[in-house]
């Protein structure tokens, strides 16, 4: 097939708008053949918006896109996948009873033809598994697969639909080191054949390791596009907030306390299809960072909930500031300890209640809150409003619902809420999980400030750059089991990749260096 010549995507005056907010205003933009674009910005700058236009899960208000020459039906998925569009989102779209191949055909075929073309289909999920190196096995059952390999599937799955732009959203974001390389050599061989990839992400290393060309948006316009060549992390950095962006720095000599928090062969019982916890042992003392690092679904929220008091273990010893404290979340929060859940809009906070009911929504019962059965309004009110002063939440009001919020703003509105009652113990999970640089340079700097106030932190991560940035100790999670805490300065980037995916402690720790 002979080269496109003109660009085979282009967007162009793209307007979307949800009420009065303008999410996209008029975008233009364009893809060429064999060209890796990435595309940056703040949360809530409108990226997701924009790509869902262009798969069609929305409909523009104005503007209009042509795929190889021709015009885009507008809000219309099958249109876009029959235009040569694939999309991999961020969280997968696959049935984990089926198999590998029943996955990738579903919706192909019709259902008097699904039996009778399973044989021709899976020779050709294996060709393009071998020719692409997304090795997965066709008869699998997608249930039994890695986060690695399930991603694999996604991709195969826009492959075997004749794909040739694929959108990929944060698709590093649970892979180990080695998945990632993985990923980046297959998506290296697709381009070589002729795909054109949009790339979201976060993470400007990979941005600039694997992109042509980047494209920034912030507040719904697009306000930069150069090629990646030449481009370095400060520069796009502020292209993406719109200012200076530094990032918070770990003093490396640090001087710890007592331990605050203590857990002895902890074990639990799986929990709806979730790993347990399999005779976790684990130190934390004030003013250190311990990082849990592991794959998603290997038991990291499983602790969470039991250093939460949400589940109890099993098995085992827990001790928090010295003493047993009974399985009830009431009681951890009594008794000093922080949490930030990671499912932040579920977990965090209740989403039709005001800003200013959340703030106080774990402690809404104190005095300075609640007297004889009457609210307190005004306390509540001003208590939020401080939170919002010192955390920096942007928003229409404390009146305004949680859900109003953005991603990035409820985090802050929870790790103030939390912060400001001083916990001697703090359990925060994937704090940063899908923000942007502004968002993240924030909530890094007021965890490193707890670890200076005194705060034993447990942070679990699957972002191993923030993992390397904050932990003083690592330990890597894997099937329930955990690996002893060790300083950071005693893994790599390989090792711990290696311990995620299950070798030996032993093996995967890197001399010091």
């Amino acid at each position: 097939m002979a080269p496109f010549a003109a660009p085979i995507l282009a967007l162009r005056g793209i307007t979307k708008r949800f009420g009065g907010l303008v999410a996209n205003d008029d975008i233009s933009l364009s893809l060429r053949e064999a060209e890796v674009l990435a595309l940056l910005g703040e949360n809530g700058a409108g990226k997701s918006t924009l790509v869902s236009v262009l798969f069609g899960h929305y409909l523009a208000d104005a503007g209009s896109i042509e795929v190889f020459g021709q015009p885009l039906a507008p809000g219309s998925p099958r249109a876009a996948l029959a235009a040569g569009i694939g999309m991999v989102h961020q969280h997968f779209t696959l049935a984990d009873n089926l198999s590998v191949l029943d996955n990738i055909l579903l919706g192909t075929e019709p259902l008097l033809a699904f039996a009778s073309r399973r044989g021709a289909a899976q020779a050709r999920v294996r060709e393009l598994a071998e020719k692409f190196g997304l090795n997965v096995d066709p008869p699998a059952r997608v249930g039994a697969l890695s986060v690695g390999e399930k991603q694999r599937v996604e991709i195969l799955k826009a492959l075997y639909r004749d794909a040739r732009i694929l959108i990929l959203d944060e698709p590093t974001a649970v892979l180990t080191p080695q998945e990632v390389e993985s990923l980046f050599a297959t998506l290296r061989q697709m381009v070589a054949d002729g795909m054109s990839v949009i790339f979201i992400s976060h993470k400007l290393d990979e941005v600039l390791a694997i992109s042509d060309r980047v494209a920034v948006l912030r507040g719904g316009r697009l306000v930069a596009e150069q090629p990646a060549q030449g481009a370095t992390k400060t520069q796009l950095a502020e292209l993406m907030v719109g200012r200076e962006v530094r990032m918070p720095q770990r003093e490396a000599a640090h001087s710890v306390g007592d331990v605050l928090l203590s857990l002895r062969g902890v074990t639990t019982a799986p929990v709806h299809g979730r790993a347990g916890l399999d005779a976790v042992d684990l130190e934390v003392r004030a003013g250190e960072i311990v990082a849990i690092a592991g794959v998603a679904g290997n038991g990291q929220d499983v602790l969470a909930d039991v250093l939460s008091g949400l589940l109890a273990p099993t098995g085992g010893s827990l001790a928090a500031l010295g003493r047993a404290i009974a399985a009830n979340p009431r009681a951890w929060v009594d008794a000093g300890v922080g949490r930030v859940p990671e499912d932040r809009q579920g977990a965090g906070v209740v989403g039709d209640l005001s800003v200013w009911k959340n703030a106080i929504l774990e402690r809404y019962r104190e005095p300075r809150y609640c007297r004889a059965g009457m609210m307190n309004n005004a306390a509540a009110r001003a208590h939020a409003s401080h939170i919002v002063e010192r955390f920096d939440v942007r928003l229409q009001g404390i009146e305004a619902p949680a859900r109003s919020l953005s991603g990035g703003n409820i985090q802050k509105l929870i790790l103030g809420r939390v912060l400001s009652e001083s916990p001697r113990i703090l359990v925060v999970n994937q704090p940063t999980w899908g923000l942007d640089v502004g968002a993240v340079s924030f909530i890094h700097g007021e965890l490193l400030a707890a670890r200076r106030g005194g705060a034993a932190i447990v942070l679990i991560s699957e972002d191993l750059d923030e993992v390397f940035a904050l932990a003083d100790r690592i330990a890597v999670m894997y099937r329930g089991s955990l690996t002893p805490a060790r300083p950071a300065e005693e893994w790599t980037l390989a090792s711990i990749g290696l311990a995620m995916a299950g070798t030996h402690p032993a093996e995967a720790a890197a001399t010091p260096h």
